[in-house]
């Protein structure tokens, strides 16, 4: 495992730094800021930070070139993305599709795939969501029954999907679809891009009890796609949807353990001001939080070094999703034990704003979930890393 990064890599961090010192507002960087801007117009400020960063060289970190990226290191784009943490830089606008859509594209998509959608992605005219969970197939996802019946060279898709990131504010929804009838598990799936703004398609906001909107469930009624916005081939969207979450792993967990790391520092400085740093059952459960985030943080430049080595990961990416959301979950967990009932009450202590770790704490009950849930990510470190028998 190599802790270093090239002075190639480093002379990329510093400018980056510099670059994101002078062009992220003052305001922004609050905690508090984006919770008393409006969701339509947090998305069209992170949607032209996004363009703006592209203008200035600092999209597609490790995109080859040929595609308008920077052609960077595995290393670059981890920098970029602790730098970006480091910064309280606004989110991405376009995660899904920049993390998972494009690498994808670019392996197995066609010509004509590559010029429509790379592009425009990076540039941010595109926002792309993902179709895949519904309400009968959450974890068990193969059990979809979301359907595309082909009429001439069109998909007419009909069903339902659910907990659909951006759908609000999307253009375009990669999704998995039933494309043969009477299939069942894994086969007869494909992966269909929709557009989103057709008659046919409607996105609903999910309230979530952090009280925001960034999901939707989408409603699809006689919607038409062209049979050639199909990714990977017909039938082959169960394998494209595996490759396409592969793109997860990486070193996703540099970014993640700076962003938890100031996390557990607000915390700490919580506790001292509540006259609780003194109390050893918390002390110890605060020593244990700091160990689990420091071995994320060792097990993320491993991931790194076997990145760079060339090393592909497979299922091993799953033992990256477990421990971060869950040392993620366990430190907000600390958080609660810390303010106990009031955690749950607005303002609940005078002179100390504590509603960003409220929020965060809020938003961690689901880590555990989403993107395979902590009980599928064992099955398969258990099966497909360590040949345990099913």
């Amino acid at each position: 495992m190599d802790l270093t990064f090239t002075p190639q890599e480093e002379k990329f961090r510093s400018e980056l730094r510099g670059w994101l010192d002078a062009n992220i507002p003052a305001a922004w960087r609050d905690p508090g800021f984006w919770r008393t801007v409006p969701d339509d117009e947090g998305f069209e400020l992170r949607r032209d930070w996004e363009r703006r960063k592209y203008e200035a060289g600092y999209g597609g970190i490790a995109w080859p070139t040929e595609y308008g990226g920077l052609g960077g290191t595995p290393g670059m784009k981890a920098i970029y993305d602790e730098e970006m943490a480091l910064a309280r830089a606004p989110l991405s606008a376009n995660g899904l599709g920049l993390t998972f859509l494009a690498p994808t594209v670019m392996a197995i998509g066609t010509d004509q795939q590559k010029r429509d959608i790379i592009g425009p992605m990076l540039r941010n005219e595109v926002i792309w969501c993902q179709g895949f969970s519904e309400p009968g197939a959450g974890s068990d996802l193969a059990a979809l029954r979301t359907s595309g019946v082909l009429d001439g060279d069109e998909y007419v898709v009909n069903g339902q999907k659910i907990w659909t990131t951006n759908a609000m504010h999307g253009d375009k929804l990669f999704a998995l679809v039933r494309t043969e009838q009477g299939s069942e598990a894994h086969r007869g799936i494909s992966m269909l891009l929709i557009d989103m703004h057709q008659p046919g398609v409607e996105a609903r906001p999910l309230r979530q009890i952090s009280g925001a909107s960034e999901f939707a469930e989408v409603f699809f009624t006689d919607a038409r796609v062209k049979a050639s916005e199909c990714l990977g081939g017909v039938g082959n969207g169960w394998k494209t949807a595996m490759m396409l979450l592969s793109f997860e792993r990486g070193a996703s967990g540099i970014s993640q353990y700076a962003t938890f790391r100031r996390g557990y520092d607000e915390i700490v400085a919580a506790a001292r001001r509540l006259g609780r740093d003194t109390d050893p059952t918390l002390r110890r459960e605060l020593a244990s939080r700091l160990v689990e985030l420091e071995c994320l943080r060792y097990h993320a430049m491993h991931v790194l070094t076997q990145v760079e080595q060339g090393r592909d990961l497979g299922s091993e990416s799953s033992i990256t999703k477990l421990q971060w959301s869950e040392a993620y979950q366990k430190l907000f967990e600390t958080f609660d034990h810390l303010l106990g009932l009031d955690g749950v009450v607005t303002s609940p202590v005078e002179d100390l704003d504590l509603a960003s770790l409220q929020y965060e704490a809020f938003w961690t009950r689901s880590v555990t979930i989403w993107g395979g849930s902590s009980q599928v990510q064992r099955n398969i470190v258990a099966e497909r890393v360590l040949g345990l028998p099913r």
